[in-house]
């Protein structure tokens, strides 16, 4: 079995190859460009994880793995246009760089040279990837929309924040695990615990995520704390604290989100604290993660196959950057 890093370090080398053609050049040398920019590869290392769980990693794994990959880097280019965000990785968008109208054609052809990948496949399962790929790739398109919606919603409920961002976040992460153990041959009980492992994992990690953009140590997040809480974007935390604070509290909380104040991210870090919604965060990461492990004993294979996933996923949701 084979560590996160190692197959990491093994599909890197594979996936720095040229994916597009030379011309024009235009058109296919600022999808080179952002894929240079390197990235976790979480998800394509899923899904060889998710492959070598049950068996050696078959070829057509490294294919998805591929495809997946650049699925994701896909989602990201227009998922910058969207936000307008002028930097990913610390590097200039490619919208930014190339203008907004090449951006999105070269997203869209990045999506077409997944299928290309998918396409290769020799499996017997190709049809079954191919289906599964598809509805993944659809619900983290309606999880990218529900959140824009909840951006000009006055209030979300929790339950609808967890539904989209099991969509946007968690469905990819636990489709990539499916493939891979498609590919593997594992049983339709196995793959419904890969799934929800990966999809529970999944939450789990958003919930870290919002925690550490309120609560981390800049020095090691990489970022400024509470750019969340200045876009005023609809968290975890924020809906927790709008749902179960004092009436007090959720006025000066939606004060502070209207006014904008020059020591916002302090004082509703503050309302966090007062109101108990770190520590509940916490918890609610817990749950999540102990329901993933769940899933993953479930799964029928030896105990020591899983330990590579077990490893990333307690560094997933135990990181502090």
């Amino acid at each position: 079995m084979h560590s996160f890093e190692e197959l990491s370090k093994q599909f890197t080398e594979k996936f720095s190859t040229r994916h597009f053609p030379e011309q024009p050049a235009s058109l296919y040398d600022p999808n080179e460009y952002f894929l240079s920019l390197g990235g976790k590869r979480v998800r394509p290392i899923l899904c060889l994880m998710g492959n070598e769980l049950f068996d050696e990693i078959v070829p057509d794994a490294w294919l998805v793995a591929t495809a997946i990959e650049l699925f994701h880097n896909f989602t990201l280019i227009h998922d910058d246009i969207m936000d307008k965000a002028p930097l990913r990785r610390n590097m200039p968008t490619v919208h930014e760089k190339y203008g907004e109208s090449t951006a999105l054609l070269a997203g869209d052809v990045m999506l077409v040279v997944a299928y290309d990948y998918l396409n290769k496949i020799k499996s017997e399962h190709q049809r079954k990837i191919i289906n599964l790929f598809n509805k993944t790739a659809k619900e983290v398109c309606e999880g990218q929309q529900l959140d824009m919606d909840f951006e000009q919603k006055e209030s979300v409920h929790l339950d609808e924040y967890i539904h989209m961002i099991a969509l946007k976040t968690s469905v990819l992460l636990a489709g990539s695990l499916k493939m891979g153990a498609l590919l593997g041959g594992a049983s339709k009980g196995n793959q419904e615990d890969i799934y929800a492992f990966g999809r529970e994992l999944g939450i789990a990690f958003q919930v870290q995520d919002d925690y550490l953009d309120a609560f981390g140590d800049p020095a090691k997040f990489g970022k400024q704390v509470g750019g969340d809480i200045m876009a005023n974007k609809k968290t975890f935390l924020v809906i927790k604290a709008l749902e179960s604070g004092t009436p007090a509290q959720v006025k000066e909380l939606r004060r502070l989100m209207q006014e904008n104040p020059s020591d916002k991210v302090e004082r509703v870090l503050t309302l966090f604290r007062e109101g108990g919604v770190d520590k509940w965060a916490f918890d609610l990461k817990e749950q999540y993660i102990n329901s993933a492990f769940g899933h993953l004993d479930n799964i029928a294979v030896l105990s020591g196959r899983k330990q590579p996933l077990r490893d990333l996923a307690h560094f997933l949701v135990q990181r502090d950057y």
